[in-house]
């Protein structure tokens, strides 16, 4: 029995590699709990509304050379992006944190990955 429970978690961790590419399920259950699916719908829906949506209208900071709020952004963002697991991501951020006026190439990474981000916390919504 022991090694069936094994072979089964490991399965599932497998699946949630393949399915998901910059989240992680396990680490938003870590961080949120999985006893309360409405809050955990609420704070996933939160970082969607808020600090995704934030981060993917920087293009007018970049145009207008608002680097200070460029990195007021980029800093709140950081969290909520290790609390869904998302650490690639996070380390663009902390990029363009650290060299903000040469940050531009980074910024259009960091709009690849958020396209991704918002699918798969959709999907991830979606299995809940």
């Amino acid at each position: 029995m022991k090694y069936i429970n094994l072979i089964v978690i490991y399965s599932i961790q497998l699946f949630e590699y393949f399915m998901y590419q910059l989240i992680s399920p396990q680490t938003i259950f870590q961080y949120f709990g999985d006893d309360d699916k409405e809050m955990l719908q609420e704070m996933i829906q939160i970082i969607l509304d808020s600090n995704l949506k934030d981060l993917k209208n920087m293009d007018e900071l970049y145009a207008t050379q608002d680097w200070a709020q460029i990195k007021r952004r980029c800093h709140k963002a950081k969290p909520s992006l290790s609390y869904i697991g998302a650490i690639q991501t996070r380390k663009i951020l902390e990029s363009i944190e650290g060299d903000l006026e040469n940050s531009h190439q980074h910024f259009n990474e960091l709009l690849h990955d958020i396209g991704i981000i918002e699918k798969e916390l959709h999907t991830f919504l979606d299995s809940l």
